[in-house]
């Protein structure tokens, strides 16, 4: 460049006032623009503010990737160091994305890399790693001389079919290679595994969620365009976090979907536990999201040794490779409770979580609500698979017009070959090939390449075959690229295959604390699934998912419930519905009413939590029976059955405001409390059972409906030694299934038992002896209906109802579960019944 060019296009600012030597500039012949220093700011500073948010900070809305991540990723995929590959050095694949797309420092290219890996940074990791790449202890990574990755399996569905020009491609910092401006992303990414990032004057944290579930809300937006927030929020309740935790949620929650701003409480997963000295300790097994553990435990210990918790005596990290547990051991005379509250207060056991969800679209930030989101990904994902379809249309077309050229020559071998050795060269050949028989340049090139086994029939053959099959495939391609139903359908299947290869089970619990208050019905952030409620002798209840319960054959050991070591036992079992609402009846009369899913979650092995810290029992107070019922149920009356045999109906609204204090629902003789509860109508008819084998049928028209402080009226006359276990509707179709307390039990007809009126001694159901005990209880089952039958030392089986047999009244029954020494059955619930 001349000395003149240079002085021209070389430019200075200056502020005139503040700029004393202008004129020795221009005498040196640099040519000078006088511009005001605060413009010359607010341009030079957009220009990096918008370079640090658009290149930087912040992920594209639709693969939830920031540029140095998806370099990463890129530049794994190309160098085929992929899941079904051996594992390269973490310094080859940092020097590879710095070297090729990412000319910035290696410590940030190696971090984005390790973050990638950690399974407590990521709910669906997109790296595989091995060596350390760190701890929730806050351990730093080894440096990445030692470490080595590769992609995870599931990493590879974001790159998916890149090959086929689905995405747009940019060139690199030095124009040497391309580099993809936005991957395909066969699962939206963004929400699965969300994204934090500081920016200029903005910043983003976006929570991650449960792979299956956020799929799922794709494809009911893609299926109904018109979809509100709040269903949406039925399917995707929340975030879910790979730590689990607790969500405690509420405006905050609803905020963060609906305007893209929120905020909500990560709370540990906490059971207060009681050892054999009496003892109480604080199990924690979760803790919330992005918390350090180590930091978390040496918060706790300052603030016992600065005395500002009282009352615990050790703290010990028992965490291993199978998961978190904190045991902090209460002193003999504290209130483990209340130090718990304590905890959340002061420390990290519990935090503040904030939501902002804002990220990248047409290069602009934009903060976005879950549909917003869902619906720009839902876009990107029909736009890949139209350039996919247009890509292998174009390859197909292609292939159809060389097997054309081919199929032509073949028909007419003979006069192929005389062309060709009438030619004095191959391209003489070519040509005379394309003016002979219509052929084009690619044809005759074929042609000429085509060796001489292709000549024999079954090669003709298999020519003929594969022009079909390309023809029918450009049929298939042009009618996808023609309909966008079927476009949308094919995002759909996929993104359900991805679902259901690499789903799993949500971690993180929503809390309804909170929920109540806003907008939304908590029902409308809860899924209404099917549960097992368990109440023990000292009064702990749980809920359980059905899953929980493994189907086996009738005759089996079952599997362990609730852990030997305590001196509980399970006492009632009930089969609902997460949305249904709970009745507990109590042996003095009162009845208390909450939704199933403010049940606490717990293992098998758990005792829960304690009945009294949910509802308020008096010291001598306990639960006798649990009945389920629906807002659809509330014109029903309800028969409630003593174990003296006494009956009594009551409209079931007489309970529809029911408090955590209670209301009296029957007035109960000394020595009788409530066993069972069943919805009847005039036209039921239902059945009482007593331990010792007798029945009787009642037509529920007989049975006036009583105030609630009644007492009821008899209903089956039993002997001194005799008590009612089992109360059943008829029901068309279904039959009695009887359970014993040695383990055995069948089914009966409701056919065997003419109705009588109440105040009967009844007639046998069971033969009872030495072999199979006394009756435990009955239900109504059908055909489709499963039981779930729990011992007293914990064991559970579950089993089909029909795979019992239907056997006459006076019959002992079929052995059902192979019971321990002196274990009994406790309890049983039918599934699917109504």
């Amino acid at each position: 460049m001349s000395q003149e060019m240079e002085n021209e296009t070389k430019v200075l600012s200056y502020n005139i006032a503040g700029k004393p030597d202008i004129a020795d500039a221009l005498k040196n012949g640099v040519r000078v623009i006088p511009v005001e220093i605060e413009d010359q700011m607010k341009e030079a500073y957009l220009g990096y503010a918008m370079s640090v948010i658009v290149g930087r900070a912040l992920p594209d809305v639709r693969d939830g990737l920031k540029p140095v991540h998806r370099r990463i990723l890129h530049a794994m995929n190309e160098r085929a160091w992929r899941s079904d590959r051996p594992y390269v050095k973490c310094a080859k694949i940092v020097g590879e994305v710095i070297g090729n797309y990412h000319p910035h420092g290696d410590a940030s290219v190696y971090e984005a890399l390790v973050r990638m890996v950690q399974d407590f940074s990521l709910r669906v990791p997109l790296i595989d790693g091995q060596g350390n790449f760190g701890s929730i202890d806050g351990d730093n990574p080894a440096a990445y001389r030692y470490t080595e990755a590769r992609l995870e399996k599931v990493a590879e569905e974001l790159l998916r079919d890149i090959e086929k020009e689905t995405v747009s491609f940019s060139p690199n910092y030095d124009d040497t290679k391309q580099q993809p401006d936005v991957l395909p992303a066969n699962f939206p990414n963004l929400l699965v595994n969300g994204s934090s990032g500081i920016a200029v004057g903005m910043a983003t944290n976006i929570p991650p969620h449960n792979l299956k579930e956020t799929i799922d809300a794709v494809i009911a937006v893609i299926r109904n365009p018109e979809i509100t927030i709040p269903e949406i929020l039925k399917i995707v309740p929340g975030p879910d976090f790979p730590t689990s935790g607790i969500i405690i949620g509420g405006e905050g929650l609803i905020s963060a979907y609906t305007t893209g701003k929120g905020s909500i409480r990560i709370r540990s997963k906490v059971e207060i536990e009681e050892k054999k000295n009496g003892r109480e300790v604080i199990v924690v097994t979760e803790i919330p999201y992005q918390v350090n553990k180590k930091v978390l435990l040496e918060k706790i210990g300052d603030l016992v040794n600065e005395k500002q918790i009282e009352g615990i005596s050790e703290i010990l990290d028992l965490s291993d490779r199978k998961g978190i547990r904190v045991e902090i051991h209460i002193k003999k005379d504290a209130n483990a409770q209340v130090i718990l509250n304590q905890l959340y207060k002061m420390t990290q056991l519990q935090v503040s979580y904030g939501i902002t969800m804002l990220a990248i679209l047409d290069n602009k930030p934009k903060i976005f609500n879950i549909k917003e989101i869902l619906t720009a990904y839902a876009a990107h994902r029909r736009e890949v698979i139209v350039r996919r379809t247009q890509f292998d249309l174009d390859k197909a077309e292609k292939r159809a017009h060389i097997l054309e050229g081919l199929k032509i020559a073949l028909e007419n071998i003979e006069e192929v070959i005389k062309v060709i050795r009438a030619s004095k060269n191959p391209p003489e050949a070519k040509q005379q090939l394309m003016i002979r028989f219509s052929l084009s340049e690619v044809q005759s090139d074929a042609i000429l390449e085509m060796r001489l086994q292709r000549l024999t029939s079954l090669e003709v053959q298999k020519i003929i075959d594969e022009l079909e099959e390309v023809r029918a495939l450009i049929a298939d391609l042009k009618d996808i690229l023609a309909k966008p139903s079927r476009v949308s359908e094919i995002v759909c299947t996929e993104l359900q295959e991805v679902g259901d290869k690499y789903g799993t089970k949500r971690k993180t619990e929503i809390s309804i604390e909170s929920i109540e208050s806003s907008s939304f019905n908590a029902e409308d952030l809860i899924a209404d699934e099917e549960i097992v409620i368990q109440i023990t002798y000292d009064q702990f209840v749980k809920r359980l998912p059905i899953d929980t319960f493994k189907r086996q054959k009738r005759g089996g050991k079952g599997i362990q419930g609730l852990s030997q070591k305590r001196d509980d036992v399970i006492k009632i079992m009930k089969a609902a519905m997460t949305h249904d609402s709970i009745m507990f009846f109590s042996n003095i009369g009162k009845v208390y009413v909450m939704k199933a899913y403010e049940l606490p979650i717990a293992s098998k092995e758990a005792r829960g939590k304690s009945l009294k810290a949910i509802i308020n029992l008096r010291e001598d107070e306990y639960v006798s029976s649990v009945f389920t019922f629906r807002e659809e149920d509330m014109e029903k009356d309800l028969l409630l059955v003593t174990r003296r045999g006494f009956i009594k109906r009551i409209q079931l609204k007489e309970f529809s405001n029911v408090k955590k204090s209670g209301i009296i629902a029957i007035g109960l003789r000394d020595g009788d409390d409530l066993i069972k509860v069943e919805a009847i109508e005039d036209k039921d008819e239902v059945m009482i059972f007593s331990r010792k084998g007798l029945a009787l049928r009642i037509e529920g028209n007989s049975i006036r409906a009583q105030g609630r402080t009644a007492s009821g009226v008899t209903g089956m006359r039993l002997s001194e030694d005799d008590a009612i276990v089992g109360l059943s509707k008829f029901k068309e179709g279904e039959d009695i299934f009887v359970v014993s307390e040695e383990g055995y039990g069948k089914r009966l007809g409701f056919e065997e038992f003419a109705a009588k009126g109440r105040g009967g001694k009844g007639m046998a159901y069971l033969k009872v002896t030495d072999k199979n005990g006394f009756s435990v209880g009955t239900g109504s089952v059908g055909s489709e209906d499963e039981i779930i039958l729990i011992t007293q030392q914990g064991m559970t089986i579950r089993i089909n109802a029909f795979d019992i047999s239907k056997l006459g009244r006076t019959a002992v029954g079929v052995r059902i579960v192979d019971l321990k020494d002196n274990d009994k059955v406790q309890d049983f619930t039918v599934l699917g019944e109504s």
